[in-house]
């Protein structure tokens, strides 16, 4: 059995791979960095370590090599001839890889009619739309017939927390990959097409947008805030900004309202986001792991993005009548980190028309005068316990008891 991973980064050697490695296939990264692609053809093999405040374990993956991804012909028959694949390269990178899959596909159908599941690792909603979408422009009628009985394209929700890989965290090992110890994978069990492959570790699901949106609106969501507010702080480390009680609270209420709004959407229990989110904030604080907040609130453009952790997650209260109170203040943090990195006046008109230029929402909206209202707050100088309070009452619901 022959498996694929293409982008050889922290997530696909430090969680995709490993998975498909330890199922027993042969495993084959693509990937443009040279030295990764010349490392794996040389070692055959690297390290996955495992790091707790309970200690490290290293776990060597076997058994792999690399393709160059700038040989687009390589790369192509590498795919033509696998039982299994993955992306892991970024939203961004999509469209420069999917002609390359395109053309492993073809060669695909030339010498097999066996089904071909593409499972995605990315963080976007309708990942599978947007591949499908890019892969089609690159073939004729007949291949997007055969691509629609054939190739399978498997949404992901990557859980897995890989940071930044430090010199002092690889040892002198390039090809080393840092990660914490969880290892599930849920996967979209209605887009598979053919068997589905059992592969230690992933679980696949029906009504699969449950989980894209709960790990972007839970997870994400309050990994972001936790970053923004911890900036703020002038902390370096997400571990740090959970260990401050304020942050806290505010990560830990922000996500509380996307875990309500979700509930009351797709009808899951609000007894298991709530331990979802209990063992998010625990995982947050994993002080071996040195995820640093630069890294988890870096990109701020695309994470203030429509349907993207906060603005997605505002939205997704405001259908289901949630306040999102908590999560416009996580918000009005990131659009102040974001002009801060652009280095736009801090002033209430910029941020008015940088918010409507990078999220989409009007500005006259409800929403954004929120997420305005906490900015204003922020690049005041307003200290935790005044934003606490602000955020508080804005979330107030009457009536209770």
């Amino acid at each position: 059995m022959k498996a694929v991973m293409y982008g050889a980064g922290n997530i696909g050697r430090g969680f995709i791979g490993q998975l498909f490695a330890a199922a027993g296939y042969e495993l084959t990264f693509i990937d443009v960095a040279e030295p990764v692609v010349e490392g794996l053809n040389r070692e055959g093999r690297y390290p996955v370590r495992i790091l707790s405040d309970k200690g490290r374990e290293d776990r060597w993956v076997e058994g792999v090599k690399a393709v160059n991804g700038r040989d687009a012909e390589k790369a192509a028959v590498a795919i033509a001839g696998a039982d299994i694949m993955a992306t892991a390269v970024g939203v961004r990178v999509l469209p420069f890889i999917a002609p390359v899959i395109a053309e492993g596909i073809k060669k695909r159908f030339q010498k097999t009619g066996s089904c071909l599941n593409i499972i995605i690792c990315e963080n976007l909603i309708d990942a599978n739309k947007a591949l499908e979408k890019l892969i089609k422009e690159n073939l004729d009628e007949k291949e997007r017939e055969l691509f629609d009985k054939r190739i399978g394209l498997v949404e992901a929700s990557i859980g897995r927390m890989v940071p930044i890989q430090t010199a002092e965290m690889q040892e002198g090992n390039p090809l080393r990959v840092c990660t914490e110890a969880y290892g599930f994978l849920p996967v979209d069990k209605d887009a598979f097409k053919g068997e589905i492959p059992h592969i230690e570790g992933m679980r696949p699901f029906s009504r699969f947008d449950f989980y894209i949106q709960r790990k972007l609106f839970i997870h994400n969501m309050g990994h972001a805030v936790s970053a923004y507010l911890g900036m703020l702080r002038g902390e370096g480390y997400i571990c740090q900004a959970v260990s401050r009680g304020d942050i806290l609270y505010i990560a830990q209420n922000a996500m509380l309202e996307s875990a309500l709004a979700l509930s009351a959407k797709f009808g899951a229990p609000l007894e298991d986001l709530h331990w979802h989110i209990r063992d998010l904030l625990r995982r947050f604080s994993n002080q071996a792991l040195g995820d640093t907040c630069a890294r988890v609130g870096g990109d701020t453009a695309r994470k203030l993005g429509p349907q993207d952790r906060l603005i997605g997650a505002i939205r997704c209260c405001t259908e289901q009548g949630v306040k999102p109170a908590f999560i416009s203040l996580g918000a009005g943090a990131a659009l102040f980190r974001h002009l801060e990195e652009k280095q736009a006046p801090q002033t209430p008109e910029v941020a008015a028309g940088i918010l409507a230029e990078v999220s989409g929402l009007d500005a006259a909206s409800p929403e954004a005068a929120l997420v305005l209202s906490f900015y204003s707050l922020v690049s005041k100088g307003a200290g935790f316990p005044e934003l606490i309070k602000a955020a508080a009452e804005a979330g107030h619901k009457e009536g209770i008891i």
